[in-house]
């Protein structure tokens, strides 16, 4: 039997209080990240904040994948000297994050950012972000959906030639939408592979590496046949 590629999955972190799950720190992560992965062929694993193991880490897996959570990159890490008020800081997972998304593309892992990782991604790279979009793009679409996330909130252009077209072998798809931060400057070496009516990057990529793509809605519900792809396409790299 052939095996499965192993792929490292970030969660969410809390620090803990005495009316949340635990009073101590703890993980979290949506079920619907390990049940993509396991969909599309591979073998889900999560890591947790453990900088003193990334090197392990990178061992034993065949690509990253970098979740969305409810926290926003530090704005000095891309040179802003102001925070919006709307922006929200978690220090463990961001340095976790960007040591492992870093030594990943060092090895050339297959890597997958969603949400705020296609952010990271981003940053990592030189580049820039909105801080807060309602504050930045007056005339943006509403990018945090109030329906739930298993339906469409907007249309995506996908342009061709760019590693994401190759994969969903379509011009337009709809995506879902949940989150106040959106890339304002490209880091160096990456491509924009979508754009939002608006103007909004949903997608990069760095035809450098083997894998490294970074979308910013959620293709882990799989409301489309895109969404499906973006996986296969992920576990297909870190196969080879």
């Amino acid at each position: 039997m052939k095996r499965r590629p192993v792929i490292g999955i970030t969660p969410d972190y809390r620090p803990g209080s005495p009316d949340s799950y635990s009073p101590y720190p703890w993980y979290a992560l949506k079920q619907l990240y390990g049940n993509a992965i396991e969909f599309a062929g591979g073998t889900p694993l999560l890591l947790p904040y453990h900088p003193n193991l990334i090197d392990t880490y990178i061992d034993l897996i065949d690509g990253v994948l970098i979740t969305g959570g409810d926290f926003d990159i530090d704005p000095k890490l891309y040179g802003d000297t102001h925070c919006h008020e709307a922006v929200k800081l978690l220090p463990e997972r961001a340095t976790f994050e960007w040591e492992l998304a870093k030594k990943a593309l060092q090895h050339d892992k297959a890597i997958l950012g969603i949400c705020g990782g296609m952010q990271l991604l981003n940053v990592l790279e030189g580049g820039s972000l909105i801080q807060h979009i309602p504050a930045e793009c007056t005339q943006a679409l509403n990018h945090q959906q109030t329906n739930p996330r298993t339906e469409p909130e907007h249309v995506i252009e996908i342009y061709a030639g760019t590693l994401l077209y190759q994969m969903a072998n379509t011009s337009t798809a709809m995506v879902n939408s949940s989150h106040h931060q959106a890339i304002k400057t490209v880091g160096k070496n990456l491509k924009v592979n979508a754009l939002a009516p608006d103007g909004i990057i949903e997608g990069i990529e760095n035809p450098h590496h083997r894998f490294c793509l970074g979308v910013q809605w959620h293709p882990e519900f799989h409301i489309s046949d895109v969404d499906k792809a973006v996986f296969t396409g992920f576990i297909a790299a870190a196969c080879s």
